[in-house]
Formats: structure tokens, sequence, C-alpha cells
């Protein structure tokens, strides 16, 4: 093997050592750095908002059955969208310009829809249980 070609192969060795340093230097600092907070999700934020347990349980087997905990859901036949499937979804814009975006917002909207018509999410849960729809 000529002087030339070793040469060459041990400046790249060089380099290639240099840049496993360097990342690994790095990752060293971004693991000092805090994560951020993930965004909360749905279910959670619904949890901190609804109180009573029971209330909570059978918002959640409503939500779970109509959109599985996709704000963004959007039933394909009948146009429903969000978390509570309201119908039409710009029913949910009196809780909020941002009902589209807005896990909250559509919580919001749901806990006053359930509590108007049915009483509480828990008696909008027997009629979903008796219907399959609410």
């Amino acid at each position: 093997m000529s002087v030339s070609v070793i040469r060459r192969i041990a400046a790249s060795k060089k380099t290639l050592a240099g840049t496993v340093i360097g990342l690994a230097a790095a990752g060293s600092m971004l693991a000092t750095v805090p994560a951020q907070a993930a965004p909360m999700s749905a279910k959670a934020i619904a949890r901190q908002m609804i109180k009573d347990p029971a209330q909570f349980a059978a918002f959640d087997k409503i939500v779970s059955h109509e959109s599985g905990w996709d704000h963004t859901a959007t039933n394909s036949s009948s146009g429903a969208y969000g978390l509570v499937q309201a119908l039409p979804g710009s029913k949910m814009a009196s809780a909020g310009s941002d009902w589209k975006t807005n896990p909250a917002t559509q919580i919001k909207w749901g806990l006053d829809y359930m509590n108007d018509r049915y009483g509480s999410p828990a008696a909008a849960w027997n009629f979903w249980q008796a219907n399959h729809w609410y």
C-alpha cells in the first residue's frame, strides 16, 4: 500500500473520530435540556373539567364510543364532528371559536349538551346504551 493511501485512510479515521466526539458532546448537551411538557390529552382535560368520577366515567364511555377521543373525528356519512360527534360540528362554536381544534372547547360543549338534554353525562350514557346514539 502506498504512503499516500495510508495517509488518506488515517485522515478519514481522524475525521470520523472527530465527528463521533462532536455528536457525543451534542448528545450530552441535549440530555441536560429539560424536555417540554407533552400537551395534555383530551381525556386528561376532561378529567380535570369533570370532577365527579361517575359523571367522568359516563362521559368517557360516550366519547370512547363516539370518537375514540379523537377531537378531529369526522363521521363520513353524517358529518358529525369532534369528541362528542356534534351534528353539525359548527354547533360547538357556541362554546368557542376554536371548536375545530380545541378539545377543551368540545368537552365544554359536550358537557353542556348532555346536561341540558339529559340532565347529566350519566343519564346521557343510559340513553346511549339503549339507543346507541345520544
